[in-house]
């Protein structure tokens, strides 16, 4: 079993270790510094019942407001000063807040860190482990980001959000996106409670937020924007259009610090980094040209560096077997317990059986600048030039940037 995590004050302090085995994958820090510790901490402070202050070091305010950039990672930062200089600001503790990382959870992609923002649990909690996994009951794929096919949003993830448990206890709730995303199941069981306003500009989110900040003499808010994330995945990081909309991102961020209200603070994060990689056989594995990946597999699911894999029934130890062999030098690879008992998801307790199943048999993360593709199975997602899900600093670290009116 992996050695607990303490949190880490510096991105220097949670390094990628040498890959050796898998005690040497870098834990997400849940319990004291990850996405899921977020909104639990902030409401704890505005007295909602039940809730948890884990990241000791954020002080109380009566109006808090979460600023989710998607795709935009703690070394994006760090590595474009020019770019983002209101962001690149906030990294030190020089305008009077807290500038370090925290760590998204595992698989660092969308549907799994929006499920651990919005209901304050990790991904073994809450059930949405990934971009693809495999449904128990129907023992097809299904895609928790895009909601296909059709499940049961409470059946398949039952427990209530932060945001309902602060509306239900009087504080003033909102969410402030892109219309797009009022009405999806994602959203419904992830991040609703209070009140949703969607608005199409940036620049009007970040005018609303502020507004429905202070609207309550508690308020909850967040708001999001999507943009550096789908132009990192279509064109990557090296771009004009990614630099383009990480600019874009820094002035709507600077803008809404600009309009707090009094007795706010605004806690700008992201749901994942984001790694680019070459478009080469040896970077690029295709899961759907090689046969010993394949041999014994039901389904791929998870993405490209965060893969589940499906077993036919009895090739489970062959199958994990096989990756380990083939994929060993460049992946984590662990069967479903070991896993689990090495605290991937989560701590390993509060994996219920209704989680678990959804666990691939086996479960690869990429430690090295490599994913698995499935130009057959994934042709859209076999283009994309950015990439993230996996347990490395790149993707894990997220920023936790604070400004206080």
């Amino acid at each position: 079993m992996a050695a607990q995590p303490t949190a880490p004050a510096s991105a220097s302090a949670w390094q990628d270790p040498v890959p050796l085995g898998l005690s040497t994958a870098p834990l997400p820090e849940y319990g004291s510094g990850s996405l899921a510790d977020l909104l639990p901490t902030l409401a704890a402070g505005q007295g909602v019942p039940g809730m948890t202050a884990a990241i000791t070091e954020l002080s109380p305010a009566d109006r808090n407001c979460v600023f989710l950039i998607d795709g935009l990672g703690w070394e994006q930062i760090k590595d474009h000063p020019a770019e983002a200089p209101f962001l690149t600001s906030l990294l030190s503790t020089s305008r009077g807040g807290t500038g370090r990382p925290i760590t998204a959870g595992f698989p660092a992609t969308t549907a799994s860190s929006l499920g651990s923002v919005g209901t304050g649990l990790p991904p073994a909690a809450h059930g949405l482990l990934g971009y693809t996994v495999r449904n128990p009951d129907t023992g097809a794929l299904m895609n928790q980001l895009r909601w296909k096919p059709w499940t049961e949003p409470r059946l398949w993830q039952p427990h209530p959000t932060v945001f309902a448990l602060a509306d239900a206890a009087g504080v003033h709730t909102a969410q402030v996106s892109s219309p797009t995303f009022q009405h999806t199941p994602l959203t419904k069981v992830a991040l609703s409670g209070g009140t949703f306003h969607g608005r199409l500009s940036g620049d009007e989110r970040m005018d609303l937020a502020a507004a429905q900040l202070a609207e309550g003499d508690r308020s909850l808010v967040y708001t999001y924007y999507s943009e550096v994330d789908s132009n990192g995945h279509r064109f990557g990081m090296d771009s004009d259009a990614w630099r383009g909309q990480l600019m874009y991102v820094d002035r709507l961020a600077e803008r809404l610090a600009e309009q707090l209200p009094p007795r706010a603070a605004l806690y700008i994060t992201a749901d994942h980094g984001m790694i680019d990689i070459p478009f080469d056989e040896q970077s690029r594995i295709d899961f759907d040209e090689d046969w010993e990946l394949r041999a014994g597999v039901a389904l791929l699911g998870g993405e490209g560096r965060a893969r589940h894999v499906y077993a036919v029934p009895g090739a489970e130890a062959d199958v994990r077997a096989v990756w380990r062999e083939v994929l060993g030098e460049q992946f984590w690879v662990a069967g479903r317990d070991e896993a689990i008992e090495a605290g991937w998801f989560g701590p390993p307790g509060v994996v219920d059986q209704r989680v678990r199943a959804r666990i691939g048999d086996v479960v690869a993360a990429a430690h090295d600048d490599v994913i698995i593709t499935a130009s057959v199975l994934e042709p859209r997602e076999s283009e994309m030039v950015g990439l993230h899900g996996s347990m490395t600093p790149v993707e894990q670290l997220v920023p936790l940037l604070e400004v206080r009116s």
